[in-house]
């Protein structure tokens, strides 16, 4: 692939460079809802899943990684992963790692997962974007900064929860006849 999603470079400087995996999710998660009919949608949803799987991990919450280490290790097994870029067999490995040591109960410090990627063109996009924004490439996770580790339960939700409410007023005036 050489016209690689402005999304997935994000995402995958992201992954590999600040280890937001929030952000992660959050990019790539809006990228694949804008685009439901792209032949890629599965993989998007497997890389969306991959990311939540290390946040919930990185944060201690094993049972909601392994979940998701478990639905991302599915998609990605189907999916078409050196067509964007990385390596499959290596990417699988790493998740099938990281399941088996949650389903052993093994309790050893977090690390994280560093996809291998095997086209250059993406790699220099991520690299380019990493000396733009002073990121580090391959970077260790930044155990201590609590505004990536638990991002979402810091974020600004008053955006989400007002458009719930309105959301449910109207649903509720709509079966009291209200319309």
């Amino acid at each position: 692939m050489t016209d690689f999603p402005k999304a997935y470079v994000c995402y995958m400087v992201e992954f590999h460079a600040s280890r937001d995996y929030f952000e992660c999710h959050e990019l790539l998660e809006e990228y694949w809802k804008e685009h439901l009919d792209d032949s890629l949608a599965d993989t998007w949803v497997g890389l969306i899943q991959l990311a939540v799987a290390l946040y919930h991990e990185r944060r201690g919450n094993l049972r909601g990684a392994n979940k998701m280490y478990v639905q991302a290790e599915r998609r990605l097994s189907a999916a078409p992963l050196e067509r964007i870029g990385i390596d499959q067999q290596h990417l699988l490995i790493q998740i099938g790692e990281r399941i088996a040591a949650l389903h052993a109960n093994e309790k050893s410090p977090y690390t994280d997962i560093n996809m291998s990627i095997i086209d250059s063109e993406l790699l220099a996009l991520c690299l380019q974007q990493c000396e733009e924004r002073g990121l580090e490439w391959l970077a260790p996770s930044p155990l201590h900064n609590d505004s990536i580790i638990h991002r979402h339960t810091l974020r600004d939700r008053s955006d989400v929860i007002a458009a719930r409410q309105r959301a449910y007023r109207s649903k509720k005036r709509e079966h009291s006849g209200e319309i």
